[in-house]
């Protein structure tokens, strides 16, 4: 029972951090919560990084992360920063679609408590995004190695030349077995022990 209401607290303390509550507004700052009235092409263009050009990104990096020298980051920090002003972008503009009625005042409002509150958890968000993608190409990469190998070898036997290289090479291998299998049956019949053994067994 104790854990039980300590999970409820949890969930509602972490629900909070998604709210914000202005002129007596409840606007949801997590994109996610919304997920309920999405179209399938939405959700897509929610949850995949890169859905938004580069010229509406970098004007915006600022307005997001006035504390940082962009200049001093690598490509992959800059990469998972503008990833992250991206989702700033896109939730912005869910929350002014679902939500038509707030002014441009309560928007920057809105805007500058989820800077605060959301910009680790995206970030968070972001990275794992990018490494389910890294797996995925990855594992799409393997699977086309896999069948490029597969076509070489299955185009490699087709040919003419390789069928009539392969065939003697066949019938020799098959031959020489014949041949090992016989001669072992033959040397094992004319041995004394082996035939005293079968006459101990019958």
């Amino acid at each position: 029972m104790i854990k039980k209401k300590k999970s409820e607290r949890n969930i509602t303390n972490h629900l909070q951090q998604d709210v914000v509550k202005v002129s007596g507004k409840t606007i949801f700052i997590n994109p996610f919560l919304y997920w309920r009235r999405f179209d399938e092409n939405t959700n897509r263009w929610l949850r995949e990084p890169g859905q938004m050009l580069e010229d509406q990104i970098q004007p915006n990096r600022n307005r997001f992360y006035p504390e940082i020298d962009w200049a001093d980051l690598s490509y992959e920090q800059k990469r998972i920063k503008d990833a992250t002003v991206e989702m700033f972008l896109k939730t912005l503009e869910l929350i002014s679609t679902f939500h038509p009625y707030l002014s441009a005042g309560q928007l920057l409002e809105v805007e500058r408590k989820m800077a605060v509150i959301k910009k680790i958890p995206f970030e968070k968000w972001v990275k794992k995004s990018f490494a389910k993608k890294a797996r995925l190409l990855e594992k799409e990469k393997r699977k086309f190695q896999r069948e490029r190998l597969f076509s070489s070898w299955k185009e490699w036997f087709s040919l003419e030349n390789t069928r009539q290289a392969i065939l003697p090479l066949i019938v020799t291998i098959f031959i020489s077995s014949f041949i090992g299998w016989s001669l072992g049956i033959s040397k094992n019949s004319c041995n004394p022990y082996f035939e005293q053994n079968l006459d101990n067994s019958i």
